[in-house]
């Protein structure tokens, strides 16, 4: 059985290590009969081993290739290829013009070529011209806007940075004749704006259908090239799960640029396939505090960001001074195309999977309640065995622990703050929890499944809950799931935006 692909994004060291490849030459095949390409897909996605298998090819290693689509599809040419990572060049110790020059001094003495120029800028132009004498250029550039997404939180040293990589970006664009191909790839979409504003030949491929699962792994693929890994996983839970791939499809999959074709992560399949149990392994590699600060500074709640419907324009929106979430949550994988209707020209974004909700749900937490959850992971189990138990006053009193880390300043009196966060707590913890539910007579604040009860919930602010129960019965709330045989617990909750709690609560069946 070949080697699980772990930790690595070098073409060659999968191939020698006789590890797994998911074959995606086919797209790179329908990609060489060009010549500039951008693509931005979020974080841990395959988009390095993407440049380096491109590499490869350029670099006339067929052989490397053998049993792979695109073996006997092109003739091998050996081009001389200038490759990339801001990933990998040291720009926080040295500063980014001195990192970018030490990079483009190593090809240099790669190909035993000598500068006289010491700007970056000149280097690379002098490099491209240099390797161009024998054969035109590849150049692969590979998470391109990580100097400036690294000080999202510094604005003056990201635009500092900016400005250093359009100066760079725009050598490319004076050195057209001496390019065969150029492949830029990052996490953001500023191809659109300021930074390469000179290489307005660019194809963004990035929305395009043609290349939607040209990086992640689709259900065949999975089940293709992981069919004994896939084994292994089914062997630790077949007490409990007959068939774990349902159970794969809800924690890992669920990410999608056209609306259509959805794909795994492929890092999270790794660990999966390697630790054989189902966890949270995109909340290991952490959340970019940025996110979380700017949800808090700008009073955003869950329902600003869950099934958004928008413009796809605005995806391309990625100012640094003036910064929208959504294009944010969706560029770093937190949000993914879940339906895209092509007549209306709208758009749908929600959580790709539960790994991801779970994920940012916790950060968004963590950073409202004051780092709290943190320190609550026994609250948060009491939460669960208390509503379970339906012991609704300490179950309360378990909430309210949480209210209280809120800070004064997120408070600003409006419903929906507070039912956001409960619903976060809610859904975190494991419940079945849908919120604003539309029915004849009106809107459900929020409804909870568990095995033997429903809860149709209905939130007020510095009122009391008789009103929110009222509310519940007059509306006839509990119609809507009359076919269900589950008791209909009506459940009213008040919160006092003074005291940041909880204070009144009524709780009674509906036949009562």
């Amino acid at each position: 059985m070949k080697k699980l692909p772990t930790g690595l994004q070098e073409f060659s060291k999968l191939i020698e290590g006789n590890c797994i490849y998911v074959d995606k030459t086919k797209f790179i095949y329908s990609l060489l009969n060009h010549q500039y390409y951008f693509l931005s897909r979020p974080r841990r996605f395959g988009k390095s081993l993407l440049l380096n298998t491109i590499k490869e090819i350029f670099l006339g290693h067929k052989e490397m290739f053998q049993g792979l689509w695109i073996y006997d599809k092109i003739d091998w040419e050996v081009y001389p290829v200038i490759k990339i990572s801001f990933s990998s060049i040291d720009y926080k110790t040295f500063g980014l013009s001195k990192a970018i020059n030490i990079e483009l001094e190593n090809i240099a003495n790669n190909y035993g070529i000598n500068f006289e120029h010491k700007h970056e800028g000149f280097k690379l132009r002098a490099l491209i011209e240099k390797l161009a004498e024998t054969k035109k250029v590849v150049i692969l550039i590979d998470e391109y806007d990580k100097p400036i997404i690294d000080y999202l939180d510094d604005i003056e040293k990201a635009e500092e940075n900016r400005d250093i990589l359009k100066s760079f970006y725009s050598i490319i664009k004076d050195s057209d004749q001496f390019i065969r191909f150029l492949f830029i790839t990052g996490v953001s979409k500023f191809s659109k704006v300021s930074i390469f504003s000179d290489l307005n030949n660019l194809d963004d491929i990035t929305l395009d259908p043609n290349f939607s699962t040209m990086l992640g792994w689709t259900i065949e693929e999975v089940e293709y090239y992981f069919a004994d890994y896939l084994s292994e996983v089914q062997a630790v839970y077949s007490e409990r799960f007959d068939d774990i791939k349902p159970l794969l499809k809800e924690w890992y999959n669920g990410y999608s640029w056209d609306g259509k074709n959805f794909v795994y992560n492929p890092v999270s399949l790794i660990n999966l396939f390697s630790k054989r149990i189902f966890n949270n392994y995109w909340f290991s590699t952490g959340t970019p505090t940025f996110l979380t600060k700017k949800i808090k500074n700008e009073h955003y709640t869950s329902f600003d960001i869950e099934n958004k419907v928008i413009n796809p324009g605005l995806l391309d929106k990625y100012d640094l001074k003036n910064m929208s979430l959504i294009p944010l949550l969706f560029q770093t994988g937190y949000l993914t195309i879940k339906k895209w209707d092509i007549f209306d020209n709208l758009i749908t974004l929600d959580y790709p999977n539960k790994e991801v909700a779970d994920s940012f749900t916790t950060h968004t937490l963590a950073e409202l309640t004051i780092g709290a959850l943190d320190k609550t992971d026994m609250l948060l189990v009491e939460i669960v065995e208390t509503f379970n138990s339906h012991n609704i006053q300490k179950f309360i009193s378990h909430i309210n622990t949480l209210f209280r880390n809120i800070p004064y300043t997120l408070i600003d009196e409006k419903e929906k703050y507070f039912h956001s966060v409960f619903y976060m707590v809610m859904k975190l913890v494991g419940f079945r929890i849908e919120t604003e539910i539309l029915t004849i007579d009106g809107r459900i604040d929020a409804v909870i499944k568990t095995k033997d009860k429903i809860y149709i919930i209905e939130f007020k602010i510095n009122q009391d809950a008789g009103k929110a129960i009222r509310q519940i019965r007059e509306k006839a709330y509990p119609e809507k799931y009359a076919l269900d045989s589950r008791p209909k617990m009506l459940l009213g909750i008040n919160f006092n935006s003074e005291t940041r709690v909880i204070d009144d609560y009524q709780l009674i069946s509906q036949i009562e």
